[in-house]
């Protein structure tokens, strides 16, 4: 394997990027602000190249404003590997100058590639993990947008009709969409039971007889009208016609998600996995890419998702095991839930799991554990293109 001749360090931007390439004792070479646009980049390209066909190129960023570099990178065949912001944040300690500027940024990350061998390489992408890491991510805020909602719906409905926010289940549609019509006690003692009911059947809503009497229960409890009721029963209705917009478009994402997921040849393999579903799937192909080629090892893949500890030992303390400061939480999500899904229906999941407990761990570092054995496991499958199979040793080994 032969040295490279120069590396480029890139500090990535929005609107611009600063370029710095340095020779084998670090000297600089080259150092520019160039604006993210492709003429400009294509020029830098040229003249990077004319002082070496040899340079791997480093990024501090792998996606956003950096996506049309890393594309014209690998439409033209560069060499890239990714140091995170994190990581060259802490190396510009090393280095002369309490000052902060693109230019030293750029340089420490050139610089760090130069000497470090340990840096992630970036590959050419296929679109359906790029497709399902914007579907995840969309869905992620509509999830966390609704979420909000409830809650402000929660303590607006407190403030006019307390009974009624402890009765409603608003996780569910039915609760949800009869406040978009009743919201106070009086409304809802003039309609009666029977006639709310009718009202949410017509709407095909579940369980609409159960939903009808209880609201009238409340309503019933509650005979003063408070202050600025009108105004906060509008407000409430236009919170849950929102929330229940949320709703639908989730569903709508949740549909092309499923459809996207199922398009990835490891798709099969995955969803064998107890616990591994659509939605948990596509979170893991989005974080890995699909290409585990990268990691290298299964250990390398529990590393990135914050699965395998690291030793924190430091003079007489030895044997302190902590979560790495790098991981990505998308990767450990996925993991931790499909692991918490499997325990309920999965025997050897679970009979993982009472052995962890019966050690002492608590839930949590138990599910932990079970979701590090886990990865193991999928990585083998993935590798190997083989579907899951509950007699799996390593499920029952350590």
């Amino acid at each position: 394997m032969t040295v490279p001749e120069i590396w480029a360090g890139v500090d990535i931007g929005k609107e611009h990027h600063h370029c710095v390439v340095i020779g084998p004792d670090g000297e600089r070479l080259l150092s520019r602000r160039v604006l993210n646009d492709e003429p400009t980049l294509l020029e830098l390209l040229r003249d990077v190249l004319a002082l070496s066909q040899d340079v791997p190129w480093a990024v501090d960023i792998n996606h956003g404003g950096a996506s049309l570099l890393i594309g014209l990178l690998i439409s033209h065949d560069q060499p890239m590997v990714y140091l995170t912001g994190l990581a060259v944040h802490r190396a510009s300690a090393a280095y002369c100058g309490q000052g902060k500027t693109d230019a030293k940024d750029a340089f420490v990350i050139a610089d760090q590639a130069r000497m470090r061998r340990d840096l992630g390489v970036l590959r050419p992408g296929d679109e359906r993990p790029v497709d399902l890491r914007m579907f995840t991510t969309r869905r992620t805020d509509l999830v966390n947008d609704r979420t909000r909602q409830i809650k402000r719906l929660r303590a607006q409905l407190l403030e006019i009709f307390p009974a009624l926010e402890r009765t409603l289940d608003l996780t569910n549609q039915g609760p949800m969409l009869l406040l978009t019509s009743y919201q106070t006690p009086a409304a809802i003692r003039r309609s009666g039971a029977k006639r709310i009911e009718t009202w949410l059947k017509n709407r095909k809503v579940r369980g609409a007889a159960s939903i009808a009497q209880a609201a009238l229960e409340a309503a019933q409890a509650q005979h003063t009208a408070l202050p600025g009721e009108k105004l906060a029963a509008a407000m409430v209705a236009r919170l849950a016609k929102g929330i229940l917009s949320l709703n639908e478009e989730i569903g709508e994402l949740d549909a092309l998600i499923e459809a996207r997921f199922h398009d990835h040849p490891h798709a099969t393999v995955i969803r064998s996995m107890p616990g591994m579903g659509p939605m948990l799937g596509a979170e893991f192909i989005a974080a890995t890419g699909g290409d585990l080629d990268v990691f290298g090892t299964a250990d390398r893949l529990a590393t990135f998702a914050g699965l395998a500890p690291v030793p924190r030992d430091s003079g007489r303390v030895s044997g302190n095991m902590r979560r790495p400061h790098r991981y990505h939480r998308g990767l450990l999500r996925a993991f931790y839930m499909s692991a918490m899904a499997s325990i309920r229906f999965c025997t050897a999941s679970r009979t993982y799991y009472d052995r962890k407990r019966a050690e002492g761990k608590n839930h949590k570092q138990a599910v932990l554990s079970l979701a590090r054995r886990r990865a193991n496991v999928l990585w083998a499958m993935i590798c190997d293109g083989s579907l899951y199979q509950p007699s799996q040793p390593v499920m029952a080994s350590a």
